[in-house]
C-alpha cells in the first residue's frame, strides 16, 4: 500500500481506468459479435463507433482498429451490404462570401 500522497491518487485513477477500459473492450467484443452473427447496416456503423471509442480512448492500438475496421468492411461486402452513405461536408456546401465592392467615392 503507498504511503505518499500522491501514489494512493494514482492508485485510485488507475482503478477508475481499468474499469473503464474493461468496459470499453467488452462492448467492443460484443458488438463485433453482434456484427459478425447478423451482419446489417445498423450493427455495422455500432462496430466501427466501438472502435473509434476505444481507440480514442487508447484501449487498442491504431492498427489493431484499422485491421478490425477492415475485416468488418470486408464482411460487411461479402454479406452483400452498401456502404452507408455519409452526409455532404457543411463547408463543402457553403459558398465563398461575396467579395466587397469598393467605395467609388472619394474622400476629402
Amino acid at each position: 500500500m503507498p504511503i505518499i500522497k500522491s501514489a494512493k491518487k494514482r492508485v485510485r485513477v488507475a482503478r477508475r481506468a481499468s474499469i473503464r477500459n474493461a468496459k470499453l473492450k467488452r462492448s467492443l467484443k460484443a458488438n463485433l459479435k453482434l456484427f459478425s452473427a447478423q451482419p446489417s447496416s445498423k450493427s455495422q456503423s455500432r462496430a466501427q463507433s466501438s472502435i473509434d471509442k476505444a481507440l480514442k480512448k487508447g484501449v487498442i492500438h491504431k492498427n489493431k482498429a484499422a485491421r478490425l475496421k477492415k475485416r468488418a468492411a470486408l464482411q460487411a461486402k461479402n454479406a452483400g451490404l452498401k456502404p452507408a452513405k455519409s452526409a455532404p461536408k457543411a463547408a463543402a456546401a457553403k459558398k465563398a462570401p461575396a467579395a466587397k465592392k469598393k467605395s467609388t467615392a472619394k474622400k476629402k
